[in-house]
């Protein structure tokens, strides 16, 4: 027999609908009427955990930030123990998430911080601590395997450049009614990754002494730029090629 689900205590209960309320309706559009009917409960109970919209509004962001880890990154870790594929499975899953919504709501944590981070500090910070939270998780994937890119890459920077693809590209999705934004910033992500994996198998080789580039360029094994460097200088040393002396040609004769 399996085991019975105990059902969430009211106030989860409450947090749970007004969290799914505020991303399909927005924050402003939702009434405290439509969450008391569609969580089942009578205003004294909600009143008693949250006395004000608020503060309902401020438990919703620490429900989101302390459901993150099992309901958002746990799918990931769970597809693959490979943390650059956790990357690309994290976004996957919002992808399905987007099409299953015919590309509309987006993503409640950025919905929120569009609609109401700038009324409240409270509620700015606790917007930011999720998109912290997001990045931490993303970011302990890539510090987990020192191998799979270069050394000198920030991971932690690195891990909210794939939040700003993310949100981006899901803002875009929303706009264009179709997720090939969302899909095209995604794939220029895997490029970037891609050559950042390349980077780091040349790290690893023996036999490549590589010069880091400097921003912007493409960096090359340092035969080639030393074999280049030493064609140059060769060009410098020879002595110039000795001209062919130029000879005026002959006057033809005049006629008489």
């Amino acid at each position: 027999m399996a085991p019975a689900v105990t059902p969430p205590d009211t106030r989860t209960r409450i947090l749970e609908v007004a969290f799914q309320l505020f991303h399909e309706q927005g924050y402003h559009a939702t009434g405290i009427s439509t969450i008391l009917r569609e969580a089942g409960v009578n205003a004294g109970s909600l009143y008693h955990f949250f006395p004000s919209k608020e503060a309902l509004l401020v438990g919703v962001l620490e429900y989101a930030l302390s459901a993150m880890s099992c309901v958002v990154m746990a799918p990931a870790e769970a597809a693959t123990p490979d943390p650059i594929g956790r990357v690309f499975a994290l976004l996957d899953w919002y992808r399905s998430n987007m099409n299953s919504w015919g590309c509309k709501m987006g993503c409640p944590i950025g919905n929120l911080a569009l609609e109401v981070s700038d009324n409240d500090p409270k509620v700015r910070a606790l917007i930011d601590a999720n998109f912290r939270n997001w990045a931490d998780h993303v970011s302990a994937w890539l510090h987990s395997d020192s191998a799979a890119l270069p050394a000198s890459v920030n991971r932690r920077q690195l891990a909210y450049f794939v939040l700003t693809v993310m949100e981006g590209g899901i803002m875009q999705a929303r706009a264009a009614a179709s997720i090939r934004p969302f899909d095209d910033s995604v794939a220029q992500l895997r490029t970037y990754f891609d050559a950042l994996r390349s980077l780091a198998a040349l790290d690893r080789s023996p036999h490549i002494d590589r010069i880091v580039p400097s921003a912007g360029t493409s960096p090359l094994p340092a035969q080639q730029t030393n074999a280049a460097a030493d064609a140059t200088a060769a060009r410098r040393k020879s002595p110039p090629r000795p001209s062919k002396p130029r000879t005026r040609p002959s006057p033809r004769p005049k006629r008489r």
